[in-house]
Parts: C-alpha cells; structure tokens; sequence
C-alpha cells in the first residue's frame, strides 16, 4: 500500500517489532532464551491439544468464532513474583467459570497469552509490545506493579487502541490516564486512612521510605501530605530506596538518626523482607513501631524472617467484603484448589477476566474500539446486579445492553468510573505471633 495509507496499528507494529530487536538482550536469560508464558484456553476451555487459538473473526460474543483471545503481562519472576503467582490462581480460576459457560451463543473459548514483565516497567513493556504488535491482541490485562501498567499504557496500548485493565495497581498516578482501567482501588484513599490509624495511635512524628517507582511516590506523597497538613504531625524522614538491594541498612540508619517513633515501610515484599532481617539483628523493631501497607503483607515475608521480627506492624490493605456470597464461593473453589485461602489480590485478577470477558460478550466486534465501548458499562450500578459471568451473560443473551448489568466482583462492587477507577474497601491488619491478622473495615 502507498505510505499515506498505513494505518496507525500498522505502523505501531512495524516500530514495535524495530525495538523489540534493539531491546532483545534484556529479555533473555541465561540460557539465551526469552523468559515468557503462554497459556491457552484457560481452565475449562475445552481447546484441547495445548494449542492456542486466536480468532481472526471481527464479531463480539454473539458471533461465529470459536475462540477470543486476550494478553496477560504478569510478574511472573523479580520482586513482584510472589504477587504475580496469586493472580495467575485467580486468572485460572476466572477461566474455568468462563468458559464454562462459553462466550456468545456458539460458546466460544476465552484464551489468555500470558507475558512476564520480569518485575521491571521494561520488561511490561517488552511482553505488552508482543502481545499487541505480534498477537494482535484488543484487550490486555497488567499489570501488578503501578509503574509497569503506567509504561504500558503511556508505551503500548493507548495509542494502539487497546483496552488495559490492571489487575493490582494502585498508585494514585493512574488517575490522570482515564483509558487505563483497574480493579484495585487507588492507593489515595489507603494512603490517607494510613496516616489517620498512625497518627491516631499516638504517634506525632514519623520516618517514611517508599520504593522508588510510581507505586511508592504516589502513595507515600499522599500519605506524607495528610499526616503534615491535615493532622499536623511530623514526617522526619521521607526517602526513596532503589528496588532488588541485597541490603537496606544505610535507610535504616538514617531512620534511626530520627527522633520518628514510628517507621513507615512502602514498598514490596522482597525489599521489606531484607530490611525487617536487618532492623531485627540491630534491634530497631522494639525501638520503633513498624506500619506498612499491602505490599507488606506476604506469606515469603513471613516465611523468610525471624519470629518476633515484625511482631506488632500494622498497616492498611485492599480488601473485600466476605460476607458477600459470590465472594464466599470463590473462597471455596480457591481452597480447593490450591489449599489456602486466597488474598484479594486474587480476586482482583479474577475479576479483571471476568470483566474482560463481560465487555467480549456484549461488544459488537472484537476489536479495542468496541471492546472500549462497553467495558465500563458492564460494572455500572444502573443495571441490574449480577455477581457471575453467567448471570450476567444470560442477560446480555437475552436482549439486554452493557448498561443493564452490574457486575459485582468477588473484589467487591467494581463501578468503574470516569477515570477507570473502582471503589475502595480496605481493612487494619496486624502481626502478631508472626502471624497476619485482620480487622476493621473501611470504605472509600
């Protein structure tokens, strides 16, 4: 075709298979060969072979192909992997129910092409540039960390016309991108009722580090400017410290130098584990109180520091509501299948495909354009509440429009707004006996 006529996906993907020669050597491991998955046709999908299909019809849910397929960039290695294996149980689990029931009136298969994002923003991006230049793919979920889903979005599917929901991110940066959509609420409200439960326990002055990344600026800013300026305390130290460090004892130093009777750690499970170790064998966690958020909150945390070493932390996390049915049963078919009890991270990942496959079966084509039409529409609180994929099928199949249904996740209400954003649900958790325990409820 002549050069005025290349459309815009086009030379998207001509410009995304250059750099994903130039960046090759940072994907590849030891071995020289490119970590990444690729999973095809779910839980339940009824595929067969092993083989992944992606359908080359334009037609949504009510039409003619046997099998949609989707991208995934999840942190299947580095620092964020112990929170990408609980996405990838939800994802699953999301599948199975899917596909159980089939999208469209054929019962097509939904199929999930999963990338690994290695835990860094370049590598979201690496994985998203394949899954949208090579795969074609209208619609991608990811990712965990707020940065990563940031770079894709800024770097991959806005300009793509690509539908981005992100199953974990909650910096408040998100905001200010209104077609990057998510499951978990923003960390705006996390970061306020942080300061509140710190501040209401008695402590006036404080030391905050928060990883250097988009995660750890938006919610420790937050954080920072509700204890100062709205409850008029002190915060003594507000420092970044870099991702992957093999030891955080110069920031902990530092901290102690303060007069701060409480520290603040923001930041993922990894680096906080390294730096409990090292505030334990220096005594600083009965000098100080320790408080967190839900990056803190890890069974390899627990597993890889000593007893008493977080003994009395309390934080602030994502919750949701369990004393909601859709939520119980997913508890269920959680524990079943892999004998523990989920954390809603998992449900977040969980609804993201749901909602993905929500938006597949009422679009008209199976295109970003489309895709983007109705994805809000299916979680908005003027339709009628549905809180399963088949509910809420039944109803699309039988006439009704993306508007009439609201689909309430096993999250909790997800009521995507002009900005993509759901409610927040949150909840006070402690340790104890080296042990994570929860309590009270808060609502945003």
């Amino acid at each position: 075709m002549p050069p005025q006529d290349i459309d815009r996906r086009t030379l998207l993907k001509l410009s995304g298979l250059s750099l994903l020669g130039a960046t090759a050597g940072c994907l590849e491991g030891e071995d020289g060969e490119e970590p990444t998955t690729t999973e095809s046709n779910g839980g339940g999908g009824g595929g067969g072979g092993g083989e992944e299909t992606t359908t080359t019809e334009s037609n949504g849910g009510g039409g003619g192909a046997s099998s949609y397929t989707i991208g995934m960039v999840d942190s299947l290695t580095g620092s964020l992997a112990p929170y990408g294996e609980r996405n990838t149980r939800g994802k699953d689990l999301a599948l199975e129910a899917v596909n159980a029931v089939g999208i469209g009136d054929n019962g097509a298969t939904l199929d999930i092409s999963v990338e690994d994002d290695e835990s860094t923003n370049q590598g979201g991006v690496n994985g998203a540039q394949k899954l949208v230049n090579q795969d074609d793919v209208p619609l991608l979920i990811g990712s965990v960390g707020s940065g990563v889903s940031i770079a894709i979005h800024d770097s991959v599917t806005k300009d793509a016309g690509v539908v981005q929901i992100s199953q974990n991110s909650t910096s408040p940066e998100l905001t200010t991108r209104p077609e990057l959509n998510r499951m978990s609420p923003s960390g705006a409200a996390k970061g306020k009722a942080l300061a509140n439960l710190v501040y209401d326990d008695g402590h006036d002055n404080v030391a905050v580090t928060w990883i250097n990344n988009d995660y750890g600026t938006g919610l420790s800013d937050v954080f920072a400017e509700t204890f100062e300026s709205s409850l008029g305390g002190t915060v003594s130290y507000n420092e970044p410290h870099d991702q992957g460090q093999s030891s955080y004892s110069g920031i902990l130093t530092e901290m102690a130098s303060t007069d701060a009777s409480a520290w603040i750690f923001i930041t993922y499970a990894n680096e906080y584990t390294v730096m409990v170790n090292e505030g334990f064998d220096q005594g600083y966690n009965t000098a100080v109180d320790y408080y967190g958020a839900e990056s803190t909150i890890a069974d390899s945390i627990i597993e890889n520091t000593p007893e008493g070493a977080m003994d009395g932390m309390k934080g602030i996390t994502e919750s949701a509501p369990q004393d909601q049915e859709n939520y119980q049963n997913f508890v269920s078919e959680f524990e079943s299948a892999y004998d523990e009890t989920p954390t809603v991270w998992s449900a977040y990942a969980y609804d993201a495909v749901t909602v993905a496959a929500l938006a597949i079966e009422a679009a008209d084509d199976f295109t970003g354009e489309a895709l983007a039409s109705v994805v809000r529409d299916v979680t908005r609180p003027e339709g009628q509440e549905v809180f399963t994929f088949e509910e809420a099928a039944a109803v699309l199949r039988d006439g009704g429009s993306p508007s009439d249904i609201n689909y309430q996740g096993v999250s909790g209400p997800v009521d995507l707004d002009e900005n993509g954003d759901p409610p927040g649900f949150y909840q006070v958790y402690s340790v104890a006996n080296h042990e994570y325990s929860f309590g009270e409820y808060i609502t945003s």
